[in-house]
């Protein structure tokens, strides 16, 4: 019987009866729940590998990458029909070793009633993987993404105030001025007639505010950006498996 290590590169060899004539490429080994050895070559005997057949390998041999099995092409197709990529059934099993002539089905049985499989062991939920299981857990990774948060414009508009400023003006005034005739002005104050009816005019002037508006630039004013580091807290959930044993022999074995 082939060792498991001399069966690491089986797959995908070609797989010959006795006469030489191709069965087919081992499309994958399975092994015996109890010893761990190579017991059953899933082959796949139908064009493109749409059909395969399961061939007992105890007795197969090797030459280059060529394995020989005790078996006709006929006889490995007729196989019963089971298929691939599963544990393998003790009823199935069974069946394999009738078909194939096997008197020794009861040395592969195992006291639970399991046998052949890939590994120690066999996944009764899905398809067989290997003999042991994956835990896994989510871990939480936190960064950033920009977005935009909100537009600011810059806008001018116009408002009024009231602005109060205190101006100084003058105006004239008049006011009567008397002086006596003396002998300096008596003669500009007798070149008129001695009486007579007379007007004298005399203009006055006044200031007045003179309001005049101006626009002067006093500032430039732009929006600029500052960047502010802030804190904010993320609260998420994780979920994570855990591996428990379900013992039925009372044994608890945490």
């Amino acid at each position: 019987m082939p060792t498991s290590n001399e069966i690491q590169d089986w797959t995908g060899r070609t797989v010959e009866g006795p006469d030489g004539h191709k069965i087919g490429k081992v499309h994958e080994i399975y092994l015996d729940d109890r010893t761990g050895q190579p017991e059953w070559a899933l082959v796949n005997t139908g064009l493109f590998g749409t059909k395969s057949s399961f061939v007992p390998i105890a007795e197969a041999t090797t030459t280059g990458d060529t394995v020989t099995v005790p078996f006709d092409k006929d006889k490995v197709k007729g196989a019963p029909n089971i298929d691939g990529g599963q544990h393998l059934s003790p009823q199935e099993e069974a069946e394999l070793f009738r078909y194939y002539g096997r008197t020794d089905y009861e040395e592969h049985t195992h006291t639970d009633g399991h046998t052949t499989g890939r590994g120690a062991g066999h996944d009764t939920s899905g398809p067989n993987t290997d003999d042991a299981m994956t835990r896994s857990e989510e871990e939480l990774r936190v960064g950033t993404t920009e977005r935009e948060a909100g537009t600011v414009r810059l806008r001018k508009h116009v408002v009024t105030e009231n602005v109060t400023e205190t101006v100084p003006v003058s105006h004239e005034e008049v006011r009567l001025e008397r002086e006596p005739i003396t002998h300096q002005n008596v003669g500009s104050a007798t070149d008129g007639p001695a009486i007579s009816e007379e007007e004298h005019e005399v203009t006055l002037h006044a200031e007045e505010p003179v309001v005049e508006k101006t626009a002067v630039p006093k500032e430039r004013v732009r929006l600029e950006k500052d960047v502010v580091q802030d804190e904010v807290q993320v609260n998420e959930e994780l979920r994570k498996e855990r591996i428990d044993t379900d013992s039925t022999d009372g044994i608890d074995r945490r």
